[in-house]
């Protein structure tokens, strides 16, 4: 049976005036002391992949019903939310969609974030448009890229992407990305049990030596259309001991309070490696993200079950006190730790899909 994803599942922005005891601008925390140093924008809810474990292609065929343009934000509203929360700390923006190099003129947007005082300006992609891109995205101030890649042979990777792009492309717009000059490029591979965990070995050996930062991801329960089980989990631990048989590891200490992965360097010198254990080694403790959707909805958590209409705000002529009040709200009253408390009930919760909200 087709089960449609979540995508309009929403609670009003809370009202009110400016949020208790809080300044205007400044730091704010929510209800377990957690900052909000990260802000996560999807600008696009369609991508050419249709990947096994987020846009599996029987619910998301041809006549998926995609967002029609006019509910996504436009770039205008973007940078004025944007500086609303650089204001409140947040002092990373990472672009994701979808897949959001197929927003149009999305260098466009990239050019206006990167104006943002002290604004570090990311971005997520599968990779096959950077060759044509990487150097339009880095003039416009675009700092780093990461890219998805799940597994290095290429038969499988067709089947993971089930779209048919072959891996050769993907290596090619990491390759574009580097020479753009938006590295130290991160590759993403989403370990899934049974899958792609046969590639790990092949994937290390070949970004060894490379420059790239590989980092290997645990399949999570994310949306309501993946299939999520929990026997199909790789923990981290045993990807970080298959590599370090290979080529001994030491662990490096993380570059900022609240980063998500771990970070392991190989002893002689042949660079980094990566793990997130949202499954198994939950961080929710220092998590510091919140996401806005490719519809104007701000989610407080990766796993949350609604977001909360801040495109409604934008639309009936909210002042900046008004919307800066209501993220503050949103955020300081954010109780979410979703992975310290993941059961199967509620991995069989209907959740936001991640093509809306990038992961």
């Amino acid at each position: 049976m087709k089960v449609i994803p979540i995508h309009d599942a929403s609670i009003p922005m809370p009202a009110g005036g400016p949020a208790q005891a809080l300044a205007a601008g400044g730091a704010v925390l929510d209800q377990r002391g957690r900052g909000m140093r990260d802000l996560r924008i999807s600008v696009t809810d369609r991508c050419n992949f249709r990947c096994i474990y987020c846009m599996p292609r029987e619910v998301f065929d041809d006549d998926y019903p995609f967002l029609p343009r006019r509910e996504l934000l436009s770039f205008e509203e973007i940078l004025r939310v944007a500086r609303l929360f650089a204001a409140r700390g947040v002092r990373k923006i990472r672009i994701t969609g979808g897949e959001p190099l197929l927003r149009k003129h999305v260098e466009n947007l990239i050019e206006m974030l990167a104006g943002l005082d002290g604004m570090e300006v990311t971005l997520t992609t599968n990779g096959v448009l950077l060759p044509r891109m990487a150097r339009s995205l880095k003039d416009a101030g675009l700092h780093r890229v990461t890219v998805s890649l799940d597994a290095l042979d290429d038969a499988l990777f067709r089947r993971m992407n089930d779209a048919d792009y072959p891996v050769e492309k993907v290596l090619e717009g990491i390759a574009a990305a580097k020479d753009a000059g938006l590295g130290p490029v991160k590759v993403n591979m989403v370990v899934k049990r049974g899958t792609n965990d046969g590639d790990i070995e092949a994937m290390a050996a070949h970004f060894r030596h490379s420059g790239h930062i590989l980092r290997f991801i645990e399949f999570m329960d994310v949306g309501a259309s993946n299939g999520w089980k929990m026997d199909e989990v790789l923990p981290s631990r045993e990807v970080v001991a298959r590599i370090a048989r290979l080529h001994p590891l030491e662990p490096v200490s993380p570059n900022y309070s609240g980063e998500v992965a771990e970070r392991w360097r190989y002893e002689d010198g042949a660079g980094e490696i990566g793990v997130i254990s949202s499954v198994t080694q939950a961080f929710c403790s220092s998590c510091t993200r919140i996401r806005l959707s490719t519809e104007g909805r701000l989610y407080t958590c990766l796993f949350a079950q609604h977001g909360h209409d801040l495109r409604g705000l934008l639309r009936s002529g909210a002042g900046d006190a008004q919307l800066d009040a209501a993220i503050t709200r949103v955020w300081q009253g954010r109780e979410d730790r979703y992975s310290e408390v993941r059961t199967a009930e509620t991995a069989a919760l209907r959740k936001i899909e991640m093509s809306y909200i990038g992961g």
